[in-house]
């Protein structure tokens, strides 16, 4: 008995994964449980577990490759049944030949024999073309003769690569010859100009120099661009902001926050305050809370809040994870799920689960000194709110009496990005002006209690 892994749905918009690394080869001993590859998506990494125990009788998908959801990926088969021999190809090059027609048959009686199949054939110097299912589709796609393909991969195996490789080889026509044309005068010389001066270099390009370093991206941060260039190709970028008086927010954090670090092990920040006040104003103006499809024409309002956490990795990248459920958590809890999903992430502890799948976003540049900030989408939400540094500055405020007055309060900058095409000013300003309002006059003190 055989079990065949494929590539898993690591979320909802994930719909690829690219293999980084096989942890099992042909030949091991799987526990069901034990980690058989890691794969790298443009959300996260994670490792793919067994679902059975048995023998890693074929890997299909080499490491470097990516693969869409569904694919094949290995083939474990039963500790007590087939051997390492029992994989597909060598069952289907291990099948007995058909019978040749006997001697006295006329020739022109016998059948063609047809080319071999694309699962398995023979090259050039003899060896078996093994391929992954995405190769198998291109094969057949294009109707390649894999014998005309010299693989790559280990064991001669066919890549995508290879394929690619050699599609684009003969597709490049060659240039007709020109017909002879006939003799003519030799032209009068040309007229001398003097030479253009040369084209300036790009803006973009730097002569290095010889103490410059140069290395090589993490997948981590080659993400992180393309996630952001598409964000920014897709999503009408609009920044609105607006500044908050978070001298309620201040008092009660100054009041709680030694027997909270106590109780708890670690400090109480402005974050789950703004969490809080934010997923009251998501419940009240829905369409913020929404993803946009402009393609498809349609809208997706979610009947929950999985409110997103930027968390920086010690400044080695930028990941958002996910607080499933949000609106059922108050302040503590908001509290004790933020501080758990960052560590998750920076000690790369986290699963797709943690990492995928918010419906809206906040980042909190604020304690780096941030004054004001304009974040880029993390579509297909339609918005992000930056937390920007709460300090104290001279306000106006109006005293009892009527009267203006000027004070020291602890005030801070919401900076809001927003998608154009979801939604409008109107709905971005109103939504702003909730959270704001929420913060300046919510009874904080009771939350704690």
């Amino acid at each position: 008995m055989t079990t065949t892994i494929p590539m898993p749905q690591l979320g909802e918009t994930i719909t690829e994964g690219t293999i980084l690394r096989w942890a099992k080869g042909v030949g091991d001993a799987i526990s069901e449980g034990d980690i058989v590859l890691e794969i790298s998506t443009d959300k996260v990494d994670t490792e793919v577990p067994s679902p059975v125990s048995g023998v890693m009788l074929e890997i299909l998908v080499e490491e470097g490759e990516t693969v869409e959801v569904g694919t094949d990926l290995c083939v474990v088969g039963d500790l007590n049944g087939a051997s390492s021999d029992d994989t597909p190809a060598t069952r289907a090059m291990s099948q007995p030949a058909e019978p040749t027609p006997e001697a006295d048959s006329p020739p022109e009686a016998v059948a063609p024999v047809p080319p071999p199949a694309a699962t398995a054939s023979t090259g050039a110097k003899g060896r078996s073309k093994r391929m992954s299912p995405v190769v198998r589709r291109l094969v057949r796609q294009h109707g390649v003769d894999i014998g005309l393909i010299e693989g790559s991969g280990e064991g001669g195996r066919v890549t995508r690569r290879d394929v690619e490789a050699y599609l684009g080889a003969v597709a490049k026509p060659t240039p007709p010859t020109p017909p002879p044309q006939p003799a003519v005068a030799a032209p009068p010389p040309p007229i001398e100009r003097p030479a253009a001066p040369p084209s300036p270099a790009p803006a973009f390009a730097v002569d290095a120099d010889a103490a410059d370093e140069k290395t090589s991206l993490s997948r981590l941060r080659v993400r992180i661009g393309e996630n952001m260039i598409r964000s920014r190709q897709t999503a009408a970028h609009v920044w609105s902001t607006m500044e908050v008086d978070y001298e309620a927010v201040a008092e009660v954090r100054a009041a709680h926050k030694e027997r909270f670090k106590r109780d708890h092990g670690y400090s109480l920040t402005y974050l789950p305050f703004v969490c809080r006040a934010t997923i009251d104003a998501l419940r009240a103006y829905p369409v913020v809370n929404s993803s946009f499809y402009l393609e498809e024409r349609n809208a997706v309002f979610h009947d929950r809040v999985h409110l997103g956490i930027a968390v920086d990795l010690d400044q080695q990248g930028l990941v958002v994870v996910t607080i499933k459920d949000a609106e059922d958590l108050r302040l503590r809890g908001l509290a004790r799920r933020i501080r758990e999903l960052a560590l998750g992430a920076r000690d790369r502890r986290l699963g797709p689960d943690q990492m995928t799948g918010s419906t809206f976003t906040i980042t909190n540049p604020g304690p780096f000194g941030s004054y004001m900030s304009a974040p880029i989408i993390n579509v297909p939400n339609v918005a992000i709110l930056s937390t920007d540094t709460v300090a104290k500055r001279p306000v106006v405020v109006t005293t009892p009496d009527g009267r203006d007055a000027l004070a020291i309060r602890h005030t801070g900058f919401l900076g809001f990005s927003w998608d154009h095409r979801a939604f409008d000013g109107s709905t971005a300003v109103l939504f702003l002006q909730r959270i704001k309002n929420n913060l300046e006059t919510w009874d904080w003190e009771q939350e704690l209690k």
